[in-house]
C-alpha cells in the first residue's frame, strides 16, 4: 500500500475561504430575493385570476338573466302565434262554409257570383281575406 502525503492547506487556499463563504453568502441572499420575487408574481397572477373569476360569474350572472327575458318573450310570441293559428284556421273554416253556401246559391239561383277561391294560407298569408268583424281568442282556448 502506498500512503500518500497528507495535503497541507496552503495559504492561498485558506485567504479563497472567506471569498468562498462571501459567494455563498451572496448567492444565498440572491436566491431568497429570487425566491420572493417568483412568489410575488405568483400572488399577482393569482389576484389577476380571481378578478377574472368575478368578473365572469358577474358575466355569467347577466348572460342567465338575459336568457330568460328572451325565452320569457319566445314563450310570448310562440302563444301569440298559436293563438293567430287557431283565428286562421277558424276563419278558413268560415271562409269555405261561406263559400259553400254561395255555390249552393249560385247553383240553384242560377245567378253567377263571384266566389274567390281559397288563397294557401301558408305559401300566401297577404291574400288571405281580412275579416270585417275581429275574432276574440285567448291562450285559454288553445290545450296544449
Amino acid at each position: 500500500m502506498s500512503s500518500l502525503p497528507a495535503r497541507r492547506a496552503s495559504s492561498s487556499e485558506e485567504e479563497s475561504k472567506p471569498a468562498i463563504e462571501e459567494r455563498k453568502r451572496k448567492r444565498m441572499l440572491s436566491n431568497r430575493e429570487s425566491a420572493r420575487r417568483s412568489r410575488l408574481r405568483k400572488q399577482q397572477h393569482l389576484d389577476v385570476l380571481v378578478s377574472q373569476e368575478a368578473q365572469i360569474k358577474t358575466q355569467n350572472a347577466k348572460v342567465s338573466e338575459q336568457i330568460q327575458v328572451v325565452t320569457q318573450r319566445y314563450k310570448a310570441v310562440d302563444t301569440e302565434n298559436a293563438i293567430l293559428r287557431a283565428q286562421l284556421n277558424e276563419l278558413t273554416q268560415r271562409l269555405q262554409s261561406v263559400n259553400s253556401v254561395l255555390r249552393f246559391v249560385e247553383e240553384f239561383s242560377g245567378i253567377a257570383m263571384d266566389i274567390p277561391e281559397m288563397p294557401d294560407p301558408i305559401l300566401k298569408p297577404w291574400r288571405l281575406p281580412c275579416p270585417a268583424q275581429s275574432i276574440m281568442a285567448n291562450a285559454e282556448m288553445l290545450q296544449f
